[in-house]
């Protein structure tokens, strides 16, 4: 189950979800792979720090954030990948590093690589490291308001 936070987020809004139980796996990647889903249709979240706010980067799992890009596209002076101490207790209901892409519901803004809005849905962590949910990217979009934009450096 996703955390008990996002699941009655998307009950209350009225968006049809799936979970996918997987083996445990830390790495966006490996998730894929257990999942059994290619890479580029899984959402990895990557904790910034944006002129000293954090924020949530969201992109494809095989794909590194932009640092540059995302300051751009946040038109904020200064970005950094945040340290995992400055995040941990952000999500008292997630795994560590495995929060969902939901910053709306911690009070962080949202950036999202534009090669995710190709799809027509999006999987990501649900707050543990055995489980993903998938729903309508059109209903993350609708949701979460996020600042869709290229943050992810050139292959």
């Amino acid at each position: 189950m996703p955390t008990r936070k996002l699941e009655r987020f998307l009950d209350e809004n009225h968006v049809k979800y799936v979970t996918l139980s997987h083996s445990q796996a830390f790495t966006a990647q490996e998730i894929a792979a257990a999942a059994h889903l290619p890479g580029r249709e899984v959402a990895k979240t990557v904790m910034v720090e944006l002129d000293g706010e954090l924020a949530m980067a969201v992109v494809p799992a095989p794909r590194q954030v932009d640092l540059e890009a995302v300051r751009e596209l946040a038109d904020a002076d200064r970005a950094d990948l945040a340290d995992e101490s400055e995040f941990e207790t952000a999500f008292p209901e997630c795994e560590s590093g495995a929060m969902p892409p939901f910053g709306n519901l911690w009070g962080m803004q949202v950036y999202v690589d534009e090669a995710l809005t190709r799809d027509e849905q999006i999987s990501f962590n649900g707050g543990s490291h055995t489980e993903l949910v998938q729903i309508p990217y059109e209903e993350f979009e609708r949701l979460v308001h996020p600042r869709v934009g290229g943050i992810t450096a050139a292959d």
